[in-house]
């Protein structure tokens, strides 16, 4: 059933539909809430990789905040800085596209604000200079609900703040201490994914554990109680655009009414049965199921056309 509830994302396209604005949007659309958006650039991309980018100028992007916000209202924002930042020309922009979207937040009342902060790419290169990630944990993380990282983006944050290397975290006290240390930086909330480093039934990593993990811990941290929440491993290529649809659906249960922990349990059974059940696309990783929820009108026999 739908409802009146108003997310506004502000992100990137994905031609391919599996991850950034698209696939907010059908998450937003099976949770019943109504999407608006603020697209900060456009992709030539499929399952496989991402091709060619054009960048939305900021000021354009301020403009379609305001038009939104102004006319329709909003109760959550979701936003990903840096997004599809890849490139040269990309990084610079993403700098001052951060300084807009935190000005035009404070403009607009400090609504309820979700961020996944897309700032390394699935190889590891960094998408972000360190001046836009110094903007970032500056500016938009001490207006921030809910701050939502994976290990990576974790570290590189902290590494961002302190000026120093951070190790990649061997345990699940390693990654409760990164989630406690990044949420030191100014979100209100924060989710560490634990999505790169699976583990044993035990919770323990080790390189024997890695060929075969058994389950997902990711941390969620508010500055005084680590709630883990684990999810079984799930071997699949159906995987494109699970940060961006975690994102939206934690979004969505906000807009709703639940509290953090209730919007991100909802949200990560969400993202969990979409890749259970999602049919493969493409010759890359495909998308998740972002429409398990909802009933589907049959497909028509074509022997009766």
């Amino acid at each position: 059933m739908a409802n009146n509830l108003r997310i506004l994302v502000i992100a990137g396209s994905d031609c391919s539909g599996g991850a950034g604005l698209e696939a907010d949007q059908k998450v937003i659309a099976a949770f019943g809430c109504y999407a608006m958006t603020a697209t900060t650039a456009l992709t030539v991309q499929d399952t496989q990789g991402v091709y060619d980018i054009h960048y939305i100028p900021s000021s354009f992007v301020k403009q379609q905040i305001d038009v939104c916000v102004n006319d329709i209202g909003v109760d959550v924002v979701k936003t990903v800085p840096g997004s599809f930042s890849n490139c040269p020309q990309g990084m610079l922009a993403s700098a001052t596209t951060i300084q807009t979207v935190a000005k035009s937040l404070e403009s607009h009342g400090r609504p309820i604000c979700v961020v996944d902060p897309v700032m390394v790419s699935t190889s590891g290169t960094q998408l972000l200079p360190q001046a836009a990630v110094r903007e970032l944990r500056e500016h938009l993380l001490p207006l921030t609900t809910i701050l939502t990282p994976n290990v990576p983006e974790a570290k590189l944050l902290i590494e961002n703040a302190t000026g120093t290397c951070r190790a990649d975290p061997q345990s699940l006290d390693d990654l409760i201490v990164l989630a406690k240390e990044v949420q030191n930086l100014g979100a209100e909330w924060v989710l560490l994914k634990g999505g790169h480093l699976p583990l044993a039934k035990d919770h323990t990593a080790s390189p024997k554990n890695a060929a075969d993990p058994a389950t997902v811990v990711d941390i969620l941290y508010d500055g005084t109680e680590a709630i883990l929440i684990e999810t079984a491993y799930l071997k699949s290529k159906s995987t494109h655009g699970t940060g961006c649809s975690l994102a939206s659906a934690i979004s969505c249960g906000l807009a709703l009414g639940y509290d953090v922990p209730e919007a991100v349990q909802a949200a990560c059974k969400y993202v969990e049965k979409g890749i259970r059940t999602a049919v493969p696309r493409g010759k890359g990783n495909g998308p998740i199921n972002h429409f398990h929820t909802m009933p589907m009108l049959p497909r028509k026999d074509s022997h009766h056309t």
